[in-house]
């Protein structure tokens, strides 16, 4: 069954009950309507994702959490407003991780591709690549002047460290953190059958930045 307006009223309701046991009481709810919908996305886009790159994840068992780890809650609420899955690689030691993601909230849903805690040998690459105009970096370059949808994200250094550089390498080059996302509202696809196929059409038309992201990773 696709997401409703049921998914989003049932992450909102239990954000602002923040209590385990409203939760406890309403898991059946959370199954029907959070994560059984997260499971057919999910499995929707297995097949796209795995051409994209066969060692990605593609488990709804992974789905992520909707309560936080007691460790990390100090003076935060119990429960988070939103769930989201990511397609990913599994994390290096260092905790960083590649892939691309998927999250609802009541305020619609959001997906995309970013190199999340990438280090700073990966990142010493990435901007490597981008000054030798590596092929990799073309082939990203292209993809995303080619679609509409996907914008960078990543903090921006306050200093411009490439002054030299176009207008454009320079949004790339100047970032801490590196990924594209999509912030959307559109909760008629959201709700509908159409959101697998706009999903995986979407993840196709950047695989090339993904892969651009998977040699500032290996290259040394």
């Amino acid at each position: 069954m696709p997401f409703s307006a049921k998914s989003l009223d049932f992450i909102f309701e239990n954000y602002m009950n923040d209590s385990k046991a409203w939760f406890n009481d309403h898991k059946e709810d959370y199954k029907k309507y959070v994560t059984e919908p997260f499971a057919e996305v999910i499995n929707g886009l297995t097949e796209t994702m795995l051409e994209i790159d066969g060692s990605l994840i593609c488990n709804p068992k992974k789905l992520s959490r909707l309560y936080r780890d007691a460790r990390y809650a100090k003076g935060k609420s119990i429960f988070r407003d939103y769930v989201w899955y990511t397609f990913s690689r599994p994390r290096d030691e260092n905790g960083a991780q590649l892939g691309f993601y998927f999250s609802i909230s009541p305020n619609g849903f959001d997906y995309g591709c970013g190199f999340y805690s990438a280090s700073s040998d990966a990142m010493e690459n990435y901007r490597r690549l981008i000054l030798e105009e590596d092929k990799s970096f073309k082939a990203a370059l292209e993809a995303y002047r080619s679609q509409k949808v996907f914008t960078l994200y990543g903090e921006l250094y306050k200093r411009n460290r490439y002054p030299e550089e176009s207008p454009e390498k320079q949004d790339w080059l100047n970032r801490k953190n590196i990924g594209l996302s999509c912030e959307s509202k559109d909760f008629d696809m959201l709700f509908s059958d159409k959101l697998i196929g706009k999903l995986a059409a979407d993840f196709k038309a950047i695989a090339p930045v993904y892969h651009f992201y998977l040699e500032t990773d290996k290259t040394k």
